[in-house]
């Protein structure tokens, strides 16, 4: 990978990032261990179906000039409105939750042993620091070295994990019957690849690299989104091989909790697999969940600040730096005080993400195929048909959460 083609990319690899976390290391290598390869259809459609709408987000940005929230304003005020409240509602609690996965990696990956509550607010300050000092342009360079560095020692672990499989693994794809399989399909479903809301994440970032690099079109930025997302797509089934590979018809179950999971999952890999892989498997695990954790915490307080500048009318100075000191300090919080509640916090952060899906597919179609986006890049009419035929999937998919509950 030469290094003129990596200046082009950007936003599709903070998209990765953000994405390639609790939905590729925690819920795919849980439906590859539980399932094997049974849910792969899954994992490809549920792709399939959100693309377009994860698509909008740098398409409306290149083609406009504008963020997705820009647009929201202009299709009307209370859409922004339901975003500050939706956002600030779960923006603490996803933030906490791949946090602490992060610390629990890194406890392991450096033998350090501290309480959870340090490694995280360690790790939280850690990611400040970058975020406060580089902003966006650092941001965009560091993420292209993590997800080159994560890409190849996840490829290299799937690599020894088929090399040293007693089983061949049966292809034949299966819908769960038992509420334990229903649920788990579900939330790896709703979370695969990445909530809706990084759409508009990846619209802010489009409008930073179209500020600092020349010649980021329309046609560049739907590439650089392309890029990013196949990555996505293929380290999900990488790291559903490698549940597979390792733990299906095993018996052993991943525990639910952050610190015990990163242990429980670095263990039997290396158990499993050889101890001289060791590091292979503990830095593919620890660099899908810090990108996923610094890119959070800079997009959440990007799409925040832009939102309150919206509402407010007025440019409103410092904002995005306030805003991310109030996400560190809620979620050290957090981390601190409601540890023991956070099951329940992501539960409710999890249902969120799920019912809003058709709430993010719908604005963003509409927007994309109405007069604030020039004809010249409004979707043709094979992506018109994929979103609607997303829409209604979305929507179903969220009706039939709501009736498991």
């Amino acid at each position: 990978m030469n290094v003129s083609f990596l200046k082009k990319l950007g936003p599709g690899l903070l998209f990765a990032g953000a994405a390639i976390g609790v939905s590729h290391l925690v819920n795919s290598t849980k439906v590859g261990a539980e399932f094997g390869f049974g849910l792969l259809w899954a994992l490809l459609l549920v792709n399939l179906f959100k693309y377009p709408f994860f698509q909008f987000g740098p398409r409306y940005a290149a083609a406009t000039g504008e963020s997705l929230l820009d647009g929201y304003k202009k299709l009307s005020k209370g859409l922004l409105v339901a975003y500050f409240i939706l956002s600030f509602a779960t923006m603490f609690t996803i933030q906490t939750a791949v946090t602490i996965v992060t610390a629990g990696l890194a406890s392991q990956l450096f033998g350090i042993e501290l309480s959870m509550e340090i490694w995280s607010t360690i790790i939280t300050l850690i990611c400040l620091g970058i975020l406060t000092a580089g902003r966006y342009s650092f941001l965009d360079k560091l993420m292209k070295v993590i997800i080159i560095i994560l890409t190849i020692s996840t490829v290299i672990a799937v690599f020894f994990a088929v090399f040293n499989g007693n089983e061949v693994l049966s292809a034949a794809q299966i819908l769960p019957t038992e509420i334990g399989g229903i649920t788990l399909l579900i939330v790896f479903m709703g979370w695969m690849p990445a909530p809706l809301d990084v759409s508009i994440f990846h619209s802010l970032w489009a409008i930073e690299k179209r500020q600092e690099a020349e010649g980021f079109t329309p046609k560049r930025a739907l590439f650089d989104f392309n890029f990013g997302y196949i990555v996505t797509i293929i380290l999900g089934i990488c790291f559903m091989a490698l549940g597979a590979y390792i733990m299906f018809n095993s018996g052993i179950k991943f525990s639910s909790k952050g610190g015990e999971f990163a242990s429980q999952l670095i263990e039997l890999y290396t158990t499993s697999l050889n101890e001289n892989v060791y590091i292979i498997i503990a830095v593919a695990a620890f660099t899908t969940m810090f990108s996923t954790t610094l890119t959070t915490l800079d997009a959440s307080p990007r799409a925040m600040a832009k939102t309150s500048q919206l509402l407010f009318g007025k440019y409103i100075k410092h904002s995005y730096i306030f805003w991310m000191l109030i996400l560190v300090v809620g979620t050290i919080i957090i981390m601190t005080q409601f540890l023991a509640e956070m099951g329940s916090l992501i539960y409710i952060a999890t249902v969120l993400s799920f019912v809003t899906a058709p709430f993010y597919a719908i604005s963003n179609y509409i927007l994309i195929t109405s007069k604030h986006t020039p004809k010249a890049w409004q979707p043709k009419l094979g992506l018109r048909i994929l979103s609607w035929m997303g829409i209604l999937f979305l929507t179903g998919f969220s009706i039939w959460y709501l009736l498991m509950l």
